[in-house]
């Protein structure tokens, strides 16, 4: 599966009903929800990390690349233009892209 599949599901779920569909139900909270749901599967993921559980880490990781996918429906921004972005970095090192960066 690549991000794009997941973001076909995702697009296909948030056009079901809230009453049948988490994601069409976290959408329907808005965008700060989504952004909320987002951060929880985040800090689940690091707690995992930081645990040394393998196979718990790949659970959390799921979750925090769906919420970040619903989250990012929210907002209106696509897989397509996050993938722009790493592209367009890939041109400099991540040092020096990072220092460009404006404050």
């Amino acid at each position: 599966m690549t991000l794009e599949d997941l973001e076909k599901i995702v697009a296909a779920r948030a056009s079901a009903s809230p009453d049948d569909s988490w994601t069409a139900k976290l959408l329907a909270k808005g965008p700060e929800k989504c952004a909320e749901k987002f951060g929880e599967e985040a800090v689940e993921a690091i707690i995992e990390a930081v645990r040394n559980d393998p196979e718990k880490l790949a659970s959390e990781a799921a979750d925090v690349l769906f919420h970040l996918l619903v989250m990012l429906r929210a907002r209106g921004v696509t897989v397509a233009q996050v993938m722009a972005v790493l592209s367009a970095r890939q041109t400099r090192s991540g040092l020096a892209e990072k220092a460009a960066r404006p404050e």
